[in-house]
């Protein structure tokens, strides 16, 4: 079964979403990789506000590939997660309640989830042309000379993803290697 969610995601939705759970997510969403959150990161440290108001929003690890002619953004893929672990946990004190990539995450990663009620999810890596399909407008809101890793806002409609790790300590990855493990 899937779960069709609307963003930005709210406490009441999160209670609902289980590791393995199925997911077509519609609104607003943001990009952001490695770089772009070590200078969120040093924003928060300066007392300085972030580029877009965090709370209750998904941050999608994204390589975004120029758009050809006619589209909305190029291929639009997931990059993997653990290169934001450092970071991660800040930004999920700070209201950050989803985070899309590929691959594990640490366990502070996991524990922060955890405790600040908040969940990630992962996109189908090798699809990203299929996922671009479900993005209908992008646009650069922040550190625009990154240039593939600057923050996006991105409107998507029916963007696939898999719950990995929920509000409950529930991990899709650990799961499916118990379910294989011979005792």
């Amino acid at each position: 079964m899937v779960k069709k969610i609307k963003l930005p995601l709210t406490d009441e939705t999160l209670k609902g979403l289980r590791a393995g759970d199925n997911l077509l997510l519609t609104g607003v969403m943001y990009v952001g990789r490695d770089a772009a959150h070590k200078r969120m990161a040093e924003a928060l440290e300066q007392g300085k506000p972030l580029p877009f108001d965090i709370k209750g929003q998904t941050i999608y690890y994204m390589g975004p590939a120029p758009a050809k002619p006619g589209q909305v953004i190029g291929s639009a893929g997931p990059t993997t997660s653990g290169r934001t672990d450092i970071y991660s946990p800040r930004l999920m004190a700070e209201g950050l309640k989803g985070m899309i990539g590929k691959g594990m995450r640490s366990q502070p990663v996991k524990d922060a989830i955890k405790q600040y009620k908040a969940v990630y999810l992962a996109a189908i890596g090798g699809a990203g042309a299929l996922i671009s399909k479900t993005i209908k407008k992008s646009e650069v809101i922040a550190y625009e000379e990154l240039g593939a890793e600057a923050v996006r806002r991105l409107e998507v409609e029916d963007f696939p993803a898999i719950v990995v790790n929920d509000i409950y300590g529930g991990d899709l990855y650990q799961e499916g290697k118990a379910k294989y493990r011979v005792a």
